[in-house]
């Protein structure tokens, strides 16, 4: 089968290795996508030879292991393992069924199950309630659907590129700015250390990854706020004010999970959400890359073209 395998920094390449045997408790997948992540984006830069990258797949059941409930030959399914490879073997138990009436393109369900599990952290108290999201790639307007189906008023969004702001709105943002375009009083600094409930938000969600992004995410937290840091920052150190963090009392957290059975229920509840059609987040996954084109998947991902918003890598047919 047909494999990709890193051959250093920014290199990939295609590769024939065995099929490999599902074991007690497993599933050998035939994969259809896997899909393209920006937490995989240093590591590929950065690559040596044979390592592999990958974590979100969807694909087809193809063999069963020994002591597996509730699957069948020829389910689709996704869930928590991956890789970029023909076929993969799956635990059973961090593995869900896509549902008949959710395409294959929307059936990625890895970094779904994150932001699910961002949601249940960074909870709307009173319905109404204002959120900020800042960095509106694909995580991030996937957040800001999910902040609009969990009943927030005003969803503000925050990002340098005009195209994705304009997407922002398409998936339920009420407002739109350019990081030097925001209004004075949606930002508290100690400068302007005054109205300290009334000027920034209660509820700010960073996902873009970069120090600038989380600065300014902390400064458009209230006094008491809540700082959801969801970006993948695996490239270097981050320095912020922390002082300022201090003396507005912010609780900063982490949004990254790694409870393998709460992630896996979140599988299970996104494409639950797809399938009776409650989350308005489909179709984003609107480029798809040959297993030879990982190398642009993973540089079109940083550069973002036009229209790109996620991709997906083709591993079978």
């Amino acid at each position: 089968m047909k494999s990709i395998i890193m051959e250093g920094p920014s290199k990939s390449k295609v590769i024939e290795i065995e099929v490999p045997f599902p074991k007690e408790g497993e599933l050998l997948v035939k994969v259809i996508y896997t899909g393209v992540c920006h937490s995989d984006y240093f590591p590929w830069t950065v690559a040596k030879k044979g390592e592999r990258l990958g974590h979100e797949p969807f694909g087809i059941v193809a063999e069963i292991g020994k002591n597996v409930e509730g699957f069948k030959v020829g389910d689709r399914v996704t869930g928590l393992g991956g890789g970029y490879s023909e076929y993969i073997i799956m635990n059973s138990k961090l593995t869900v069924h896509v549902p008949d009436n959710v395409c294959d393109e929307d059936s990625v369900v890895e970094p779904l199950s994150c932001l699910l599990s961002v949601a249940s952290k960074m909870p709307i108290l009173v319905p109404g309630d204002p959120v900020v999201v800042v960095g509106a790639g694909y995580m991030g307007l996937g957040m800001v659907s999910l902040f609009k189906l969990k009943g927030a008023g005003r969803i503000i969004v925050v990002d340098p590129r005009l195209e994705a702001r304009e997407n922002a709105l398409r998936f339920g943002a009420t407002e739109v700015y350019a990081p030097n375009e925001l209004p004075a009083n949606y930002t508290l600094t100690l400068d302007k250390f005054e109205n300290i409930f009334t000027t920034g938000f209660p509820l700010v969600m960073e996902f873009a990854g970069t120090e600038s992004a989380l600065r300014l995410a902390g400064d458009m937290a209230c006094a008491h706020g809540r700082l959801g840091i969801g970006g993948y920052h695996n490239d270097c150190d981050r320095t912020i004010d922390f002082k300022q963090w201090n003396v507005k009392a912010l609780t900063a957290i982490s949004t990254h999970e790694r409870r393998e059975d709460f992630q896996t229920q979140c599988c299970q509840n996104a494409m639950d959400l797809f399938s009776k059609d409650l989350w308005k987040f489909k179709g984003v996954a609107n480029r798809i890359y040959t297993m030879e084109e990982f190398d642009n998947a993973h540089s079109d991902m940083n550069t973002k073209p036009k229209g790109f918003i996620k991709a997906l890598v083709r591993c079978s047919s």
